[in-house]
């Protein structure tokens, strides 16, 4: 065999040599941790409220091992998981009128982490273990299915975040979860990576939303507030079709629908397919908890079924063989296939990766905030009384300009959309629908005006 085949210029596996050491600030999550430390600021999704039944739940949140269950009063706990007299785990407990009883010797916790009972003790020990004992215990909120958590200081604790798009009467809201096998930053990029929906979702495997997803567009880049947005403005014959994919700091997620919207029929102001929280678990397993939203704004009501939500979430069901993972990877073999926690000194980042770099420099300063001892910006409703978000599809019909290079025009539609959007921060619902919706239509009228006066 002759060796002059092989180019010494361009075989370089031995001279590559990739660093092995992660980017510690962004991607540690257990307790003391400097990230760790500021995800427990905010209120996160722990569990689905339809698969906690009669028995304690054993979970892992940011690196803790936790115990969930329902006292049969009805009202939730989340409390470490091992009891303090002899650190038997809670998750064999009972469930009591009040709180929950350790196995083991019997000690009774109300849902707050406070000792009612150590059976066994003379009267005053037992007084006094209930003075000085607690169980660590967090605060829990139900809402729509979904069981959220607070795990900071109490002192510090915010109110409980209501995002417009939790409260949609038009929706029917279905709560899911999807495990990912790495850290959770590898699937919170994701949402500001648009790009990656024309190759992953349409032109590598097989198309598993639309062929309007295939289209390479525009893409642009906008920050406001505790908001990140990207938005993909795609020519798909002679429609234009706006996809905003959204992050609110730090991990509150929506983008466009996943079959609502193919970029071929007019859509005004279309909302997202998913509510959704990436929830580390700890450094190496993440959970996407969310709802899946069904209706005229959302996705088609025919996909709600039980694997509708695995495929909006990744564009495949979760369990599949190695080789349909490697026929058609989804979302899951795309961040997982990184590693459990990627080196971000290995990558080469790129113009369309600049969401990724927005999010990961708002990450590290709100990170080193928190570590200086301030609050961290969070997301506040407006005079409409929720907060506002802006994740969704918008198709309008306009014809093709007769030019090669559309990106200037795509690129300004995608500012005059954000920018209609923000005016309606302070409406409600009903109003912001209207208004949005008056101002696309006249952009529609306007770029038909220019075309006919050309």
């Amino acid at each position: 065999m002759k060796l002059d085949q092989f180019s010494q210029g361009a075989f370089a596996g031995y001279e590559t040599r990739l660093s092995d050491q992660p980017d510690a600030e962004l991607t540690q999550v257990g307790p003391g941790t400097p990230c760790g430390d500021y995800l427990r600021r905010f209120w996160h999704p722990v569990f689905l409220a339809r698969d906690l039944k009669d028995l304690p739940v054993a979970l892992k949140i940011l690196g803790e091992e936790l115990v969930l269950f329902r006292d049969l009063s009805g009202k939730l706990g989340l409390v470490h998981q091992r009891c303090p007299h002899r650190l038997a785990s809670l998750e064999y407990g009972k469930c009591e009128q009040r709180g929950i009883r350790c196995c083991y010797h019997g000690w009774h916790f109300d849902t707050d982490g406070t000792l009612l009972d150590a059976p066994g003790q003379p009267p005053h020990l037992n007084e006094r273990l209930k003075r000085r004992i607690r169980l660590g215990a967090y605060p829990v909120v139900e809402y729509k299915g979904l069981i959220f958590g607070y795990m900071g200081p109490i002192a510090e604790m915010p109110e409980f975040p209501v995002f417009d798009a939790m409260a949609f009467e038009d929706m029917e809201m279905v709560p899911y979860q999807a495990p990912f096998r790495c850290n959770w930053l590898q699937v919170l990029d994701a949402i500001l990576d648009p790009l990656h929906t024309s190759f992953l979702h349409s032109n590598i495997g097989r198309v598993q939303f639309s062929e309007g997803f295939g289209e390479v567009g525009q893409m642009d880049f906008f920050e406001k507030d505790n908001w990140l947005l990207g938005v993909n403005t795609r020519r798909v014959g002679g429609h234009i079709w706006l996809r905003v994919n959204e992050l609110v700091l730090p991990n509150f997620t929506q983008a466009g629908s996943a079959f609502a919207a193919d970029g071929t029929q007019r859509r005004l102001y279309g909302r997202s397919s998913f509510t959704r929280w990436v929830v580390p678990v700890d450094d190496e397993n993440t959970l996407a908890i969310a709802w899946a939203n069904f209706g005229e704004r959302g996705d088609p009501p025919e996909w709600n079924t039980p694997e509708g939500p695995e495929v909006i979430e990744q564009g495949e069901v979760f369990d599949r063989t190695c080789e349909q993972r490697q026929r058609s990877p989804g979302d899951a073999e795309a961040t997982e296939g990184m590693g459990r926690i990627t080196v971000h000194q290995n990558e080469n980042l790129v113009s369309s990766d600049r969401g990724i770099t927005l999010m990961r420099k708002r990450l590290r300063e709100q990170i080193r905030a928190v570590q200086k001892g301030e609050s961290p910006a969070r997301a506040s409703a407006t005079n409409s009384g929720a907060i506002p978000t802006y994740g969704g599809d918008t198709v309008l019909r306009i014809s093709r300009e007769d030019t090669p290079d559309e990106s200037e025009t795509l690129s300004q539609l995608a500012h005059e959309f954000m920018e209609m959007q923000y005016q309606a921060d302070d409406l409600n619902e009903e109003e912001r629908v209207r208004f949005v919706c008056e101002k696309l239509t006249e952009l529609e009228t306007q770029a038909a005006g220019s075309s006919h006066s050309e």
